[in-house]
């Protein structure tokens, strides 16, 4: 899957690099704005004054966003009001993507096993489908559990409508998927206490990098 280009020293990022971070991320295997804005009609600017995170730090926060899907039980989830206030991960896209899906809740589940446990037991970690057609509650909830069966939090899984899922990803400030949901953003969204992302992840992210931001947003030293 391609993805950004990650920089070790990187005060901020050029237009080039925010240009490829906005990309649609194909998997390799096809066959297997403005600050207190819901962003909702543009995708998430990866540029900013100063790095102040290990992960991109964004150009404007990102308010949480409202949508309403189902999650793994059959329930209605409502992330806005199901995650308020608490340090939440936020990743759209699909369980047969061979590289950079399970890649990310990989490094995500070890990057909490390295936080204090009363820190990782705050964090919420959200995937939502991009392959609705295929991700139904329960192929989800069999494909997290692979992730987070040790951790104090289980990860929630989305799927619904693919109207509602596209209006999910507009709304978190992502493009949207393409090509029945294999064509997706690899951006990781990091939303704080505040219920703002000020930092994202892609691929040339590691658990190390989600493990230090998460310590700095959830306020841990």
């Amino acid at each position: 899957m391609r993805s950004a280009v990650r920089r070790s020293v990187r005060p901020a990022l050029p237009a080039a690099i925010v240009a490829g971070a906005l990309l649609l991320s194909g998997c390799s295997d096809p066959a297997a704005g403005t600050e207190g804005h819901d962003h909702a009609d543009a995708p998430a600017v990866v540029e900013a004054p100063a790095d102040r995170y290990a992960g991109l730090d964004l150009a404007e926060p990102y308010r949480r966003p409202t949508f309403t899907l189902t999650d793994t039980t059959g329930a209605a989830y409502d992330f806005k009001a199901a995650t308020a206030g608490r340090p939440t991960l936020l990743f759209f896209g699909y369980t047969n993507c061979p590289d950079v899906c399970p890649t990310t809740m990989a490094d995500v589940a070890v990057a909490l096993r390295g936080l204090d446990p009363a820190v990782a037991a705050q964090v919420q970690v959200v995937f939502v489908t991009t392959d609705p057609a295929f991700d139904t509650p329960e192929v989800l909830g069999e494909y997290l559990g692979r992730f987070d069966a040790d951790l104090p939090t289980r990860f929630v899984g989305l799927t619904g409508e693919q109207d509602v899922i596209d209006q999910a990803q507009l709304s978190a400030g992502v493009p949207l998927a393409e090509d029945e949901g294999r064509l997706h953003s690899s951006l990781l969204l990091l939303y704080g206490t505040d219920d703002e992302a000020q930092v994202a992840f892609d691929a040339g992210n590691t658990a190390r990098d989600i493990a230090d931001d998460l310590r700095a947003v959830a306020g841990a030293a």
